[in-house]
């Protein structure tokens, strides 16, 4: 089949890899425009174009997917099929009404749970024990298309953000070309979604990031893995930021206070929570690299008693699945 390609972060690169060594034919990749990036703000291209670039396939880049000229360029190609993962654009109706067959999305969830911008991350944060992905035939609405097919994946207590990320872009390129072989041998049944089943993973924000001691150590840590490596977990120590890396859970005791620090090792610097202790493990201090918790120590003084300042005036963490 002919197909267009509509990606842009590193989630897109392995399925946009298996396309273009397949039978099939990639006649033309879209993009988002090149954008600011690094201290110096200069203008990079996104992953997708430049492994679009490097496989010889035309690149498109519209500022708006919704312009007449992009929408007229793409109904010229004629495509068969078009692929759309982690593109960054909401398609208009005009779009979706191009291709031979429909066009497909790859999501980085179980359909219809965690439609939205950041469903791994959500996923972990919210304390699931398996996530997955989910091929779909796009319509208008936000992630709400009938089912395609769908491959399941367990979370693991050592996942984070990135793990997670980094495997389902990879079980998500096999899904997608397993997709198009059902579809050549007219085997693919779409299944309408169940919309009383939906959740919703909306866009993170950094200031999602801040610990609410008063919560469960188990909460805590979800959100730490779900944050990480981006927008990061954080709360102050001494009116400074103190980013968290890797942390644990352990039993707390009566007298534990959200907050207050109960233990301090080379190991980790245990704290009070609504419920258990957290353990920080890997900090990182402003301006420095993350660090283990012996070496943060021994350039900064923390003792038992302590408490990490709060910051009242940051809003609340985004509500995830009950948005």
């Amino acid at each position: 089949m002919n197909i267009v390609f509509m990606g842009t972060p590193e989630f897109s690169v392995p399925t946009l890899s298996e396309l273009s060594l397949s039978e099939h034919s990639v006649i033309a990749v879209v993009t988002q425009p090149d954008r600011p990036k690094g201290r110096g703000q200069g203008l990079t291209a996104s992953p997708i174009k430049i492994l679009a670039q490097q496989s010889g396939i035309d690149v498109l880049q519209p500022e708006k997917a919704g312009d007449p000229k992009f929408i007229k360029t793409l109904r010229d190609l004629k495509p068969d099929v078009i692929v759309v993962v982690a593109y960054g654009q909401i398609l208009k109706q005009a779009v979706l009404d191009i291709p031979k067959h429909f066009c497909m999305n790859l999501h980085s969830s179980l359909l219809p749970k965690y439609r939205g911008a950041a469903p791994i991350n959500w996923a972990i944060i919210e304390g699931e024990k398996e996530s997955g992905v989910t091929t779909m035939k796009m319509d208008r609405g936000m992630d709400t298309g009938d089912i395609l097919l769908t491959e399941k994946t367990p979370i693991t207590d050592q996942d984070n953000a990135q793990t997670l990320h980094d495997r389902l872009a990879k079980m998500g390129a096999a899904l997608v070309m397993k997709t198009l072989q059902q579809m050549k041998d007219r085997t693919l049944t779409p299944v309408a979604q169940d919309n009383d089943q939906a959740t919703t993973a909306p866009k993170l924000k950094k200031q999602d990031g801040l610990i609410h001691w008063e919560k469960d150590a188990i909460d805590l840590r979800n959100l730490v893995r779900g944050l990480t490596p981006w927008p990061g977990a954080f709360t102050f120590f001494q009116a400074k930021r103190l980013r968290l890396g890797v942390v644990e859970t352990t039993a707390g005791e009566g007298s534990d206070s959200p907050g207050r620090i109960t233990r301090v090792t080379d190991h980790g610097i245990e704290v009070g929570t609504g419920k258990g202790r957290l353990v920080l493990t890997q900090l990182q201090p402003e301006g420095k690299k993350m660090m283990s918790a012996k070496s943060f120590l021994a350039g900064h003084k923390m003792q038992k008693g302590n408490v990490f300042d709060r910051h009242p005036e940051l809003s609340t963490p985004t509500r995830g699945t009950h948005a």
